[in-house]
């Protein structure tokens, strides 16, 4: 990780679950982190949570990804303070169960779904790359993904509606994604994490997961991916890790 001291990282839906515990180890390995997400409030709660001598490196910063005119002035205003995004973390992400894509009348959750797990992706990715490029910096864009971008379950209740192809649609950007960095001249190297299910507030009914005993990964398990990736040297580029937790049933 020695390339990366000092350096900038970038970590969207940082208030809480992967991003948080993303951002206290980005910190730890010796980053200056940019956390964004809409509570404000929580980052703050996080920035105090630190140990005394990560707190100045931890920069909180209020930015609703799906709202792309905040993307762009957020992203200036990093590029204006710090010089610019070395690493993004693309974390930001939700899930609703129970509302069938057949329904009616399910079109704001739909479009919410869409507009936090593609189109966010679109405007972050956007943002980093081009500076990254601009200032001709081999940085690294990491997309939290979901194994539900490979592959959609047999669902006996519950629908998990535009989800799935929400993240199938991710899948496919990170290939694009890869081949235009490519053949811009970088870099710059694009990583898909895809975990399975994962005890964080974006999982509904949490509560059912954990009394059924199903498996479930932890933050720090997707963090820990993340860091791997981080760590490769140059030439290595990890395109897409799937995560699963042990005793997962599919």
């Amino acid at each position: 990780m020695e390339r990366w001291q000092d350096k900038v990282a970038v970590v969207t839906g940082a208030s809480c679950g992967i991003g948080a515990v993303t951002a206290a180890k980005l910190l730890q390995n010796g980053f200056s982190v940019v956390a964004l997400a809409r509570r404000e409030e929580r980052l703050l709660e996080n920035q105090e949570a630190l140990p005394e001598n990560l707190r100045s490196r931890y920069h909180p910063k209020k930015c609703d990804v799906t709202d792309e005119k905040a993307v762009k002035k957020t992203f200036a205003w990093i590029e204006d303070r710090f010089g610019g995004a070395d690493v993004l973390v693309n974390n930001a992400g939700v899930m609703t169960v129970g509302v069938d894509l057949s329904s009616p009348d399910n079109t704001d959750i739909m479009r919410n779904t869409i507009e936090t797990n593609v189109m966010s992706v679109v405007y972050c990715v956007r943002e980093a790359f081009n500076s990254m490029k601009k200032r001709n910096v081999d940085g690294h864009i990491v997309i939290i993904n979901s194994e539900l971008g490979h592959k959609v379950p047999m669902m006996t209740s519950g629908s998990m509606n535009i989800y799935p192809a929400s993240k199938f649609a991710v899948t496919a950007m990170i290939e694009t994604y890869r081949q235009e960095f490519a053949n811009a001249g970088t870099k710059v190297k694009i990583t898909s994490i895809s975990p399975g299910g994962v005890e964080t507030e974006l999982v509904p009914n949490l509560g059912l997961y954990r009394e059924a005993g199903l498996a479930l990964l932890y933050p720090e398990d997707v963090t820990n991916a993340i860091l791997y990736a981080l760590g490769t040297p140059p030439h290595v580029q990890v395109h897409e890790l799937i995560i699963k937790p042990m005793g997962a049933k599919s």
